[in-house]
C-alpha cells in the first residue's frame, strides 16, 4: 500500500506544473487532475507537429476555443448570464498559453460556473412543477435561444425556467393524464436530471475541454478519454470483450435492455431483458460490490473485462420488486460480435415492364474493422468487406439480378475497408488518392478477383460520409454502378488513431505498477490517457478531385432534406478547404453516361406522376418550416389545435399512401404495423431495374 501511495505521489510530483494555475481551484467543484494538466501539454505539442493543417496553438485559436466551449456547454443559452459571459472574456486569448503550460483551472472553473447555472434552474424548476399555471394566456416559450442574446439576470432566468415548467405540464396535461400525476412525473424527470449531473466526475470535463480545442482546428480531430475511446475502439472492430448485453441507468437501477445474439449471456440463458443488477463481483470468489446509484460507464467498466474471466451479478429477475430476495447468476466473458451493427441483405423484387427482378440490397452501417484481431493475424477478423464478401457469395446463390450497396447514413470508419471492399466490385488498380503534407500515395486494390461482375447500384445520403464517400466516388469514377440519393457530407480528410500512452512513456509505465498493486481495477478501461484521432491527410478521389465540402454527387438525385448550410462538411467553419490535385492513372471498366441519361429520365418520368415524391416534397417543406421555429405556445387550446393539425395530416398522409397499396386505413391513435416503407430506396431500385433491363440490351459492357 505504502509503495502504491510513493508511486502515486511520484507521479504527481513528475508531472505537476510549476506555475501557479491561472485560477485557484481550492474552493471550485470539479478540479483538474496531473495526469489531464499532461495530456493538454502533449496534445498541443502533438497538434503543432503533427496535424494536416499546421496549425498554431495561438491567440486566434484561443478565441475560437472560447466560442466552441461556450458553445458545447449552453448552446441554447439557458443557464449562463450575460455577467458570467462578461466574466470569461478575461480567457479568450490565455487559452492557449494555458494548454501549453497544462493549466487547466480556467477552463474547470467556467465548467464548475456552468454545473452550478444547470443545477439551480434544475432545482428552481422543482419549485415551480406545485404552482398554478393558466393555460389560457397567450403567452409562449422559447426553447432554443441560440440566437438571442445571453440572460441578463437571475430574475430573467427564472421567468424563463418557469416557462419551460409549464411547458412541460402542458405537454404532459394533453397526453390526457391528471394534473397530480403530471406534477410527479416532472419531478421523477427533474430529479433523474439532478442524479445524473451530480454523477459527473472531472473526466467529463476534461471531454468538453478537449472536445472545444480539438474542433477548433478541425471538426474531426478529437480527443477521447479513456472509457470514450475504448468504446470508439469497440464501435470500430464491432467486437468487445465482455458478457453481451445492452444496459440502461433507470432509476439509479442497471436495467438490462437487450440481449446480444450469441454472446454468453445469450448462450448462457440466465439474463433476460429487464432484469436489474444490484452488485457485480470478479472471479469465482471476488466480493460483491453494490452498484446502485453508480454512473452507468463504472457499472459498465465492472461488467466487462477478458474473454475467459469470470463475473458474477446480483439481479432482481424481470418482472420482480427491487425489494425481492436477489439472484447470483455466474458468467465466463468471452468475445462479443455485435452482429446487428454489421452489415445485412435482404433481396427484394421488383416487376417492372412486365418482367421480374431480384435485387440483392446490402446495408452498410460502417467501414469497420477489428485491427488487434488483423495484426494478430487471426483469419476471422471482423471486417465489413469480409461480412459484404460473404454476403454477396450467398446473393449469387439465390440469383439475383443486381446488387445495391446501400450506404445511407454510414459515417465511415476505416479507410483500408473502403479500399478492399471497392476491390470486391473491380480488378484492380487505384481507389483513393491520400495527400499528406509531404506528398501524394495512391491506394491501390491488388487483388484481381472479383466478387460481384453485374449490375451495381449505390445509395447515399447526407450523411453518408468519409469511407462511404471513398466507395461510392470510386465506383463513380471507374463507371462501374450508378449512385443513387443526395450529395453525400463532404469529409475529405484522413485521421489516424493516436494512443497517448505512446508519447508519456514514463508515467505510463509508473501507472501501471500502480495498477499492478490494485487487484480492484479492471483490464477494460482503454487506452490510459485517453486517444487522439488527428487529421493526418486528406483523401482525393482517383479524377483528382476532392470530396472535402462537395462530397459525392449521384448520378441520380433525391431532393436533399438535410440543408448544406446546417448539416455536413460545409456547415463547420474549422473545416480544411476544398481543392484537386492530378488524376490518378486507371481506366474506366464502363462507359454509363449514355445510360445515365436514359436512367435520368425514366426516374424525372416517374417522379412527375409519384404521390410520395409529392409527399417527399412536403415533408421537406415541413421540415425546414420545423427547423426554423424556437418557440411554443403555452396556450392549452391553441397548441392543441396545432397537435390536432398535424396528426391529422400525418393521418391523411398515412392512409393515402395505404390506400396506394391496397391496405385498409388506419382509425385515429391505430399504430401502424409491418408498413415502413422506404420510398428512395423503392424508387433506387425501379432504377436499378432500369438499369439492369437496358444492360441486358448489351448497352453497358464492363470491360477488365
Amino acid at each position: 500500500m505504502l509503495k502504491k501511495i510513493f508511486l502515486a505521489l511520484f507521479i504527481v510530483a513528475f508531472i505537476a506544473c510549476n506555475a501557479t494555475p491561472r485560477v485557484d481551484m481550492d474552493t471550485e467543484g470539479l478540479k483538474p487532475d496531473a495526469s489531464q494538466s499532461l495530456v493538454a501539454k502533449e496534445l498541443v505539442k502533438i497538434i503543432e507537429g503533427a496535424h494536416y493543417k499546421k496549425v498554431k496553438v495561438d491567440d486566434s485559436l484561443s478565441s475560437q476555443v472560447l466560442d466552441r466551449y461556450l458553445k458545447q456547454l449552453d448552446e441554447g443559452h439557458s443557464y449562463l448570464l450575460a455577467s458570467d459571459i462578461k466574466d470569461f472574456e478575461k480567457y479568450r486569448f490565455t487559452f492557449d498559453d494555458d494548454l501549453r503550460d497544462g493549466d487547466l483551472s480556467a477552463f474547470f472553473h467556467i465548467f464548475n460556473v456552468f454545473q452550478t447555472r444547470y443545477t439551480d434552474r434544475l432545482k428552481y424548476s422543482l419549485t415551480q412543477v406545485d404552482k398554478p399555471y393558466d393555460f389560457t394566456k397567450n403567452e409562449t416559450y422559447t426553447y432554443n435561444r441560440e440566437k438571442l442574446p445571453w440572460l441578463s439576470s437571475i430574475e430573467a432566468s427564472n421567468e424563463l425556467w418557469s416557462k419551460r415548467v409549464e411547458s412541460d405540464l402542458l405537454s404532459l396535461k394533453l397526453s390526457g393524464t391528471d394534473a397530480k400525476k403530471n406534477a410527479e412525473t416532472l419531478k421523477t424527470r427533474y430529479k433523474n436530471l439532478l442524479s445524473q449531473t451530480e454523477k459527473l466526475n472531472n473526466q467529463d470535463a476534461f471531454q468538453v475541454i478537449m472536445n472545444s480545442f480539438t474542433e477548433a482546428i478541425d471538426p474531426h480531430t478529437n480527443y477521447f478519454i479513456p472509457q470514450r475511446a475504448q468504446a470508439f475502439n469497440e464501435e470500430m472492430s464491432r467486437t468487445f470483450e465482455g458478457i453481451g448485453a445492452s444496459l440502461q441507468l433507470e432509476n439509479e437501477v442497471i436495467k438490462i435492455i437487450s440481449i446480444v445474439p450469441g454472446g454468453p449471456a445469450f448462450k448462457a440463458k440466465t439474463l433476460h431483458v429487464n432484469d436489474k443488477i444490484l452488485g457485480v463481483a470478479q472471479g469465482k470468489d471476488g466480493e460483491f460490490v453494490d452498484v446502485r446509484g453508480w454512473r452507468l460507464d463504472n457499472s459498465v467498466s465492472k461488467i466487462k473485462g477478458p474473454r475467459g474471466t469470470v463475473v458474477r451479478l446480483k439481479i432482481i429477475p424481470a418482472g420482480q420488486e427491487i425489494s425481492s430476495q436477489p439472484k447470483i447468476v455466474t458468467l465466463v466473458r468471452d468475445k462479443v460480435v455485435m452482429e446487428d451493427q454489421s452489415a445485412k441483405k435482404t433481396v427484394k423484387t421488383i416487376i417492372q415492364n412486365g418482367k421480374t427482378y431480384k435485387i440483392g440490397v446490402i446495408e452498410v452501417p460502417a467501414f469497420y474493422m477489428n485491427f488487434k484481431d488483423y495484426q494478430a493475424g487471426d483469419p476471422n477478423y471482423k471486417s465489413t468487406t469480409r461480412d459484404v464478401r460473404m454476403i454477396i457469395d450467398t446473393l449469387k446463390r439465390d440469383k439475383v439480378d443486381g446488387i445495391v450497396i446501400d450506404l445511407r447514413t454510414n459515417g465511415g470508419g476505416s479507410l483500408m475497408e473502403a479500399i478492399e471492399l471497392t476491390g470486391l466490385f473491380i480488378k484492380k488498380g487505384p481507389v483513393v488518392q491520400v495527400r499528406n503534407p509531404r506528398s501524394t500515395e495512391v491506394s491501390d486494390d491488388d487483388d484481381p478477383s472479383i466478387s460481384w461482375t453485374g449490375p451495381l447500384g449505390v445509395m447515399v445520403d447526407r450523411f453518408s460520409a468519409s469511407a462511404s464517400e471513398i466507395f461510392a466516388a470510386a465506383i463513380q469514377d471507374y463507371n462501374r454502378g450508378i449512385i443513387m440519393g443526395t450529395q453525400t457530407y463532404g469529409k475529405g480528410t484522413v485521421q489516424s488513431a493516436l494512443d497517448l500512452s505512446r508519447y508519456i512513456s514514463t508515467v505510463d509505465q509508473l501507472l501501471n505498477k500502480v495498477k499492478d498493486t490494485d487487484k480492484n481495477t479492471t483490464a477494460t478501461e482503454g487506452p490510459k490517457f485517453g486517444q487522439i484521432n488527428l487529421t493526418i491527410a486528406k483523401f482525393y478521389r482517383i479524377n483528382g478531385s476532392s470530396t472535402q465540402h462537395k462530397g459525392v454527387i449521384p448520378d441520380i438525385q433525391f431532393p436533399m432534406i438535410f440543408s448544406a448550410d446546417k448539416y455536413g462538411e460545409s456547415s463547420e467553419p474549422s473545416a480544411l478547404p476544398f481543392d484537386s490535385i492530378s488524376p490518378a492513372n486507371y481506366t474506366a471498366v464502363a462507359n454509363l453516361k449514355p445510360i445515365n441519361v436514359q436512367l435520368v429520365k425514366l426516374h424525372d418520368a416517374r417522379m412527375k406522376t409519384s404521390s410520395e415524391y409529392k409527399y417527399l416534397l412536403e415533408d421537406i417543406s415541413e421540415f425546414k418550416k420545423r427547423e426554423n421555429e424556437f418557440e411554443v405556445t403555452l396556450n392549452e387550446a391553441k397548441l392543441k389545435q396545432e397537435r390536432e393539425v398535424q396528426e391529422t395530416r400525418s393521418l391523411v398522409r398515412d392512409n393515402q399512401r395505404r390506400a396506394i397499396k391496397g391496405l385498409p386505413p388506419l382509425k385515429k391513435g391505430e399504430v401502424k404495423k409491418g408498413d415502413d416503407y422506404d420510398f428512395v430506396q423503392d424508387e433506387s431500385l425501379k432504377t436499378m431495374a432500369d438499369f439492369i433491363r437496358l444492360n441486358q440490351t448489351g448497352q453497358f459492357t464492363m470491360v477488365y
